[in-house]
C-alpha cells in the first residue's frame, strides 16, 4: 500500500516517517516537498487563488502512482486541501490536523495551539469544533532556529512560548516540524502534548488497515 505524503515545509518529512516507522511501519510511502509553497505563502501573508491549482497538480500525480491515502502535512493550507478532498472523493485525503484536532478536543474544551509558523495561527483554529476554546500562540524564532540547524534551541523556544498555554487541558503542536518538542513541552507545562504525525498516522491506520 502507498500512501502520499504532501510536504510544503523541508523540515516535515522526518517526524512523519518517524511516526510511521514506530506506528504502522507497513505502508510504502511517497513524500512529495514543494518548500516553495510556505516561503509564497509567508511573502504573501496569505492565501492566494493561485496556490490551489498547485495543490491539486501535486495529489493528482499522487494518485496517477496510485497512492492509497494523501496526508498533507502543511497545517497552514487548509482550504487549498479541502479542494483536493473535493477532487479526490474515492480516497482518503487528510489535512494534517484533523485527526489531532479529533483527538484533542478528547481532552477537554480549552485547547492550547503552539505553532512556529504563524500563518498556521490564521487558518487553523477555524478547523476546531464549535464549543472549543482554542488558545493560539506563536514559538517566536522556533521555525528560525530549526531553519539554521538548532533543533535544541528550536525545542526549548517551543517549551517556554508552551507555558503560556499552561491553563489549556491539553496542547496541540500545530505543525509536523513542531514534533520533535513534544517531550520538552509536555515537561515544561505537565499537560497532555498531541502532536500532528502520531494522529494522522493512526487516523490512516484505521481507515485503511
Amino acid at each position: 500500500m502507498r500512501i502520499a505524503l504532501i510536504h510544503a515545509l523541508r523540515h516535515s518529512p522526518p517526524p512523519i516517517e518517524a511516526a510511521f516507522a514506530a506506528l504502522w511501519p507497513e505502508p510504502i510511502l511517497m513524500n512529495l516537498l514543494d518548500d516553495s509553497l510556505s516561503a509564497d505563502l509567508a511573502r504573501e501573508g496569505r492565501l492566494t487563488e493561485a496556490m490551489t491549482p498547485r495543490f491539486l497538480a501535486l495529489a493528482r500525480y499522487a494518485v496517477e502512482t496510485g497512492a492509497a491515502a494523501i496526508l498533507f502535512t502543511c497545517s497552514a493550507f487548509g482550504p487549498c486541501i479541502d479542494r483536493v478532498k473535493q477532487e479526490f472523493p474515492q480516497i482518503p485525503v487528510l489535512k494534517p490536523n484533523e485527526a489531532m484536532i479529533e483527538e484533542a478536543v478528547q481532552h477537554g474544551h480549552r485547547i492550547g495551539l503552539l505553532a512556529s509558523f504563524p500563518a498556521t495561527l490564521v487558518t487553523m483554529p477555524a478547523e476546531f469544533p464549535p464549543g472549543v476554546e482554542v488558545r493560539p500562540k506563536l514559538a517566536e524564532g522556533a521555525l528560525a532556529a530549526l531553519d539554521a540547524g538548532d533543533a535544541e534551541r528550536h525545542d526549548r523556544l517551543a517549551a517556554e512560548a508552551a507555558t503560556e498555554l499552561s491553563d489549556c487541558d491539553a496542547i496541540a503542536l500545530a505543525q509536523f516540524s513542531l514534533a520533535r518538542a513534544r517531550d520538552a513541552v509536555a515537561a515544561r507545562t505537565g499537560k497532555p502534548v498531541l502532536t500532528t504525525p502520531d494522529s494522522a498516522v493512526r487516523k490512516l491506520r484505521t481507515l485503511l488497515a
